[in-house]
């Protein structure tokens, strides 16, 4: 089923956002809800752009330059952290993009076996998109232009797979845009809102905060590990985490029906969840860094590499 997403407000500065959202921590208040689409989705592109070999960071580079092309000046994609969260901006853009709407979830009821082939018609599901964008991203015969939305759809899109609610939903419930919540004293929200962005907030923010911080707590082996794998067991991995963290955080039978009242999520649950999404963030931005090589610099046999041209050695 479709979900209703709210509209991302415009791009604000990543150190400007965490500033803001550890003087609220400071002062005993939930942070701002930036939301996954903006800060969280910074934060795994941030640590992707850090992990990826010197080859690939320029090729990047290479595409954010000709970012002009995309004839979206409302939605730039200067850097990796706007291309971030580029395709949440074309939202705004009308009939041009919308296409691309379904493409930011798959709906995977949680009571009942992981199913992705019924969660993704006609691939339209964020699984088979990230897909689809890493082809795109390698394929050299492409325009530029065309290589750089797959870029900003790539590292949106792994963003999303890893905010749990992006891959799963329960009783129609739109991935918890249906379930009334309250996060902490802050009434009037959703449990989608909390995960997109009040949580990932406070989570990013906690010391040591940032992509330096969430990184500095895992080790070279462990953030090998965390690499591997394919795109469907990311996404069954983050299905399985919407199941006893997300619902059965505020939920002790997450099978019954959607809820008339809100749930509520008070500061205990908060702060044992702010580990979980930490380790979310991390786990999107090295698998990120993954992709982005295999496409860009490694090779990988999912992934077509035309030739490169070949080099001129100067005598």
């Amino acid at each position: 089923m479709a979900r209703r997403l709210p509209v991302p407000r415009r791009l604000g500065l990543p150190r400007l956002a965490a500033s803001l959202a550890i003087l609220l921590l400071m002062l005993g208040l939930a942070a701002p809800a930036s939301a996954w689409w903006e800060y969280g989705h910074q934060t795994v592109a941030s640590i992707a752009m850090q992990q990826v070999q010197p080859r690939t960071r320029a090729s990047i580079v290479w595409l954010l330059r000709r970012q002009a092309v995309l004839e979206t000046p409302t939605c730039p994609a200067h850097t990796i952290e706007e291309a971030s969260i580029w395709p949440d901006c074309i939202k705004t853009l009308g009939d041009r993009f919308n296409y691309a709407y379904v493409w930011h979830f798959q709906d995977a009821e949680i009571c009942q076996p992981f199913d992705l082939k019924a969660a993704c018609a006609n691939g339209n599901c964020v699984s088979a998109q990230i897909a689809r964008a890493r082809r795109m991203l390698a394929d050299r015969k492409l325009p530029p232009r065309d290589r750089l939305m797959a870029l900003a759809f790539l590292v949106h899109f792994v963003g999303d797979l890893h905010q749990p609610l992006h891959g799963s939903e329960h009783d129609g419930d739109q991935g918890g845009n249906r379930v009334k919540a309250s996060y902490g004293a802050r009434t009037g929200t959703n449990l989608h809102s909390i995960w997109d962005g009040l949580l990932a907030d406070r989570a990013i923010s906690s010391p040591p905060g940032g992509a330096d911080g969430i990184l500095s707590g895992i080790t070279p082996e462990d953030r090998k590990a965390i690499a591997a794998g394919t795109i469907d067991d990311w996404g069954r991995e983050s299905w399985a985490l919407a199941k006893t963290q997300v619902y059965g955080s505020v939920e002790a039978d997450i099978c019954k029906p959607t809820p008339k009242t809100p749930v509520t999520m008070d500061e205990a649950t908060i702060e044992r969840l702010v580990p979980v999404v930490r380790l979310q963030i991390a786990r999107g931005g090295l698998r990120l860094a993954r992709l982005l090589d295999e496409a860009l610099d490694g090779d990988h046999p999912e992934v077509a590499h035309p030739p490169r041209p070949p080099r001129t050695v100067n005598p």
